[in-house]
């Protein structure tokens, strides 16, 4: 079971910001920025591109609402996509608030937020965010 699983079922905290029947989204505790937040479908699977293509189009439509409310929650251009997956052996996609491409530079230290800090960010993104 990996971090995600145990996440999704409970056994771990988590900043949840946005769940279904598929699907689970949730700030990463040790962001690049304010305001990054991990999707992941609720099917363990390790490689992002082994999901099913049913899963892949329906991750896409479950993030649309979360980065529109990163977007409007966060001084930035555009909300950022990135898949990379190293870390962790469960598919999921990055969400974060960018002004460059290099605000995508997952070899950059990341922040470390206190509980404070990331509920305030939780909260910034759920008053912003509209689920179809």
């Amino acid at each position: 079971m990996t971090i995600f699983s145990k996440i999704i079922a409970g056994e771990i905290p988590a900043y949840k910001i946005a769940e279904d029947e598929k699907f689970f989204a949730f700030l990463d505790i040790f962001p690049l920025v304010e305001g990054h937040v991990l999707v992941v479908p609720k099917v363990e699977t390790d490689k992002f591109f082994d999901l099913s293509g049913d899963y892949l189009s329906a991750i896409l439509l479950f993030a649309k609402p979360i980065a529109h409310a990163i977007e409007k929650a966060f001084n930035c251009n555009r909300c950022g996509i990135s898949v990379v997956g190293l870390e962790v052996p469960h598919a999921h996609l990055h969400l974060l608030p960018i002004n460059s491409a290099d605000d995508l530079n997952f070899t950059r230290g990341k922040l470390k937020l206190t509980a404070d800090e990331l509920q305030a960010v939780q909260q910034k993104i759920l008053e912003q965010l509209v689920m179809a």
